[in-house]
C-alpha cells in the first residue's frame, strides 16, 4: 500500500451496507467515483481494520466495516500537452466528441510518445480530462486504431467515463464503420459472430481464437464497386481490429490493409498510383446517451478525401 499519498478511514454504515465494496466505499467516500475505487482496490490501496489488503471489489461491504484507502500522491504527467489542431463534432463539460484524422494515434505506446490524440486533448482541455483512464490515457473511453478515421468519445469528468464506460460494456453505443473491402459479400448482409484474441502465431495480430472475447460485427453491401464493395459495418461489440479480422475471415478484407488483406493485382496497383497507405476504415457515426444528460446524441461524420478518392475511381 502505498503511503506517500492520503489516507482515508471509512466505516461502512447506512445504505452502504450490504452493497459491492467497491460501489459502497463510493457511497461513503463521495469524491471518489466507483471506477476509481475499483482501480484503488486492484493496485492495493485498499485494506480492512488489520491492514490486509482488499483485493475483489464485488465482496460485500458488511454494516461496521473499517476499511483505509491510501490516495497515492500525484504522479507526475508523464504525457507532454501539445497544440496539435483538432476537428471537434461536439464538446461540453462533461465530454469531447473528435473525427480523427488517419494517421493519428489516440494515446501514448511504444513507438509513439508524443504527437498523439491524448496529447491535443490534454492541451485542448487544459486539465479537464477524466483521471480514471490513468496518467497514460486520460480521458479514454474507447480508441480507433492509427489508421482508421473517424469518430470517436472522450470523457472530460469522471461521471461522464463511468456512463460511457457502462454504455459500451451493454454495447447499447451505435458504433457504425464504412470500409471498403476486397469482392463482393454474398449475402451482401450478415452477421459475423466469431472471438477475437490475440494470434497464437503472432502476437502483434488479432485473429479468430477458440476461447476469445466475443465479438460480433454486423455488415451490410452499401455499394458494388469494381472487385470490390463499400460495406457498412455496425458493432455489437468492439475489440482490437473487430472489423478487420471479421471481414478478412469472411473473404473480404479491407483494402489498404497489409496485415490481414491480400489484395488482387488490380487493387495492389491501384493503392500504389494513389499512394493510399492505410486500411480503407472510417468510423463515421457514433451515438450514445449523454452520461450526465441523459440527452441521445449521434454524429456522423463525412469519408476523408483519401478514401472517397479510392471509392470514386473504383466506382469508374
Amino acid at each position: 500500500m502505498d503511503r506517500g499519498g492520503e489516507i482515508i478511514q471509512v466505516q461502512i454504515g447506512g445504505g452502504a451496507a450490504g452493497l459491492r465494496l467497491d460501489r459502497a466505499l463510493a457511497e461513503m467516500v463521495p469524491q471518489l467515483s466507483r471506477e476509481r475505487v475499483k482501480a484503488l482496490i486492484a493496485s492495493g490501496q485498499v485494506a480492512d481494520a488489520q491492514g490486509k489488503p482488499s483485493v475483489d471489489p464485488a465482496r460485500k461491504a458488511l454494516d461496521g466495516q473499517a476499511f483505509s484507502v491510501a490516495l497515492p500522491a500525484p504522479t507526475p504527467l508523464g504525457n507532454e500537452a501539445q497544440a496539435i489542431a483538432l476537428s471537434i463534432a461536439y464538446e461540453d463539460a462533461h465530454l469531447i466528441v473528435i473525427d480523427k484524422p488517419a494517421g493519428l494515434v489516440v494515446h501514448p505506446a511504444a513507438g509513439h510518445f508524443d504527437g498523439t490524440l491524448v496529447n491535443a486533448l490534454l492541451h485542448h482541455c487544459a486539465g479537464q480530462l477524466s483521471g480514471i483512464g490513468g496518467v497514460a490515457r486520460p480521458g479514454i473511453v474507447h480508441r480507433i486504431d492509427k489508421d482508421t478515421s473517424g469518430l470517436l468519445v472522450a470523457a472530460k469528468s469522471d461521471v461522464a467515463h463511468e456512463g460511457l464506460a457502462r454504455q459500451f460494456a451493454a454495447h447499447s453505443i451505435d458504433r457504425r464503420y464504412k470500409a471498403i473491402v476486397v469482392g463482393r459479400p454474398n449475402p451482401p448482409e450478415g452477421k459475423v459472430d466469431a472471438p477475437v484474441g490475440r494470434s497464437p502465431a503472432n502476437r502483434k495480430k488479432m485473429a479468430l481464437v477458440p476461447g476469445g472475447k466475443r465479438a460480433v460485427t454486423h455488415y451490410r453491401q452499401l455499394r458494388a464497386l469494381r472487385d470490390a464493395a463499400l460495406v457498412e459495418c455496425r458493432l455489437e461489440t468492439g475489440r482490437t481490429h473487430q472489423v478487420r479480422v471479421h471481414m478478412a475471415s469472411i473473404g473480404h478484407g479491407l483494402l489498404g490493409d497489409g496485415v490481414y488483406s491480400k489484395p488482387i493485382r488490380a487493387h495492389r496497383a491501384l493503392l500504389e498510383t494513389l499512394n493510399f497507405r492505410r486500411q480503407a476504415l472510417h468510423a463515421a457515426r457514433l451515438g450514445f446517451i449523454h452520461p450526465v444528460t441523459s440527452i441521445a446524441l449521434s454524429f456522423e461524420s463525412e469519408m476523408p478525401a483519401d478514401m472517397q478518392e479510392l471509392l470514386d475511381t473504383l466506382s469508374d
